[in-house]
């Protein structure tokens, strides 16, 4: 059961976050700081003196997700192709004139490990990202690739999304296939500093955005909506977020794309009124079952969109959503810069995903099942 006051008792979210979590996550901008620093001492500049012909990312677990936002910021200025990946086989047009970068965290993880291999094997130039002396740093040296040894002790690889991802922010400005200035990576680590300072813990419950989400999730069944590539990356981040972390499982959609199928739930049996079964005397749980939660939309806004297109469907999916009786949660984002709005959505809901968590009793970092699988699927 959610308990909500739990969210604003510091010393039972200190109990329960085992491995500190929240404080990982509230650590992201000095992370990005230091991976700077550690990329350029392993020699990132070294990518502006290539011309691959193509581009492929490979990462699993909780770092797929830097391959997707790599992706997506390469897609608008790149003019080469860019794959992300997370499983063998390595794309069979990969050879001697292409870069494949793989990233993980422990340096063991087996997708990123063996297409690197493969990599290697085929004669392809290499970056790798992870943890120093690992088999990945030892892949990329016996390759003569560049590797950028990211020590992440203490945090896992969902809490060390923006360590990984900012030596490839950098790699995508080096190829040239996106303009990320220094004082762009600059700023991203000040904003996820800004939305650290919001949402942490020690922000109380009426005022804390990423509290308030956690439990309009946990009272609901959530759709997250983005929009464009970019907001793509942010939604799924959520959803993956809220699953692994926050032990609920949600959906994701798309602007524009999306509109017509998320819409169409809003039809359905889990939208407003009495049709969930909540508001209804009359039902019996024994023979109707549980009351089924209501839908939630949980819209990733933009002011930047203001008077686009895009912002105007925006406008009609959350007019119909309010119109049938959906709950609508919105969560806005300022910056003109892209890279730091995705920043902004993506800090809020990971904090969201860790205090769902914690607010149904979980420790954040650690499932009984996942353990499961280690060796097999998780970083």
């Amino acid at each position: 059961m959610f308990d909500e006051a739990r969210l604003d008792d510091v010393e039972a979210l200190e109990r329960l976050d085992s491995l500190g979590t929240l404080r990982a996550l509230a650590g992201a901008g000095a992370s990005v700081r230091r991976a700077v620093d550690v990329a350029r001492e392993a020699g990132l500049e070294r990518l502006a003196e290539l011309q691959p012909r193509g581009v492929v990312v490979a990462a699993a677990g909780g770092s797929a997700c830097v391959a997707e936002l790599f992706e997506a910021v390469a897609r608008a200025g790149g003019a080469i192709p860019v794959q992300s990946c997370t499983s063998a086989p390595l794309p069979g047009w990969v050879g001697t004139l292409d870069l494949v970068v793989a990233v993980s965290q422990s340096g063991r993880a087996a997708g990123p490990l063996t297409l690197a291999a493969e990599a290697a094997r085929r004669g392809a130039m290499l970056l790798t990202i992870g943890a120093p002396s690992s088999p990945l740093a030892e892949i990329s040296s016996q390759a003569r690739g560049i590797h950028v040894p990211l020590a992440a002790p203490g945090s896992s690889s969902r809490t060390a999304m923006w360590a990984h991802a900012t030596p490839l922010l950098m790699a995508a400005d080096a190829l040239g296939l996106s303009s990320i200035s220094a004082a762009t990576v600059a700023a991203l680590a000040d904003e996820l500093d800004r939305r650290a300072q919001e949402v942490g813990p020690s922000a109380e419950s009426f005022e804390n955005r990423a509290k308030t989400l956690a439990t309009d999730v946990a009272e609901s069944t959530a759709i997250i909506l983005g929009s464009g590539h970019l907001g793509a990356v942010a939604a799924r981040r959520a959803v993956a977020m809220l699953g692994r972390t926050g032990r609920v499982p949600v959906s994701s959609g798309v602007l524009p794309d999306s509109a017509s199928q998320v819409v169409a739930c809003f039809d359905g049996p889990l939208a407003g009124g009495e049709s969930n079964g909540a508001d209804d005397i009359f039902a019996d749980p024994y023979i109707d079952g549980p009351p089924r939660p209501p839908l939630r939309l949980v819209m990733l806004r933009h002011k930047s969109e203001a008077g686009t297109d895009l912002q105007l469907l925006a406008d009609r999916v959350v007019a119909a959503a309010e119109d049938a009786g959906v709950r609508v949660s919105l969560i806005d984002a300022e910056s003109d810069d892209p890279l730091l709005r995705v920043a902004s959505h993506v800090a809020l809901t990971d904090f969201a995903a860790t205090y769902l968590a914690l607010g149904q009793g979980f420790d954040p970092a650690t499932s009984p099942h996942v353990r499961l699988l280690r060796g097999v699927s998780e970083d």
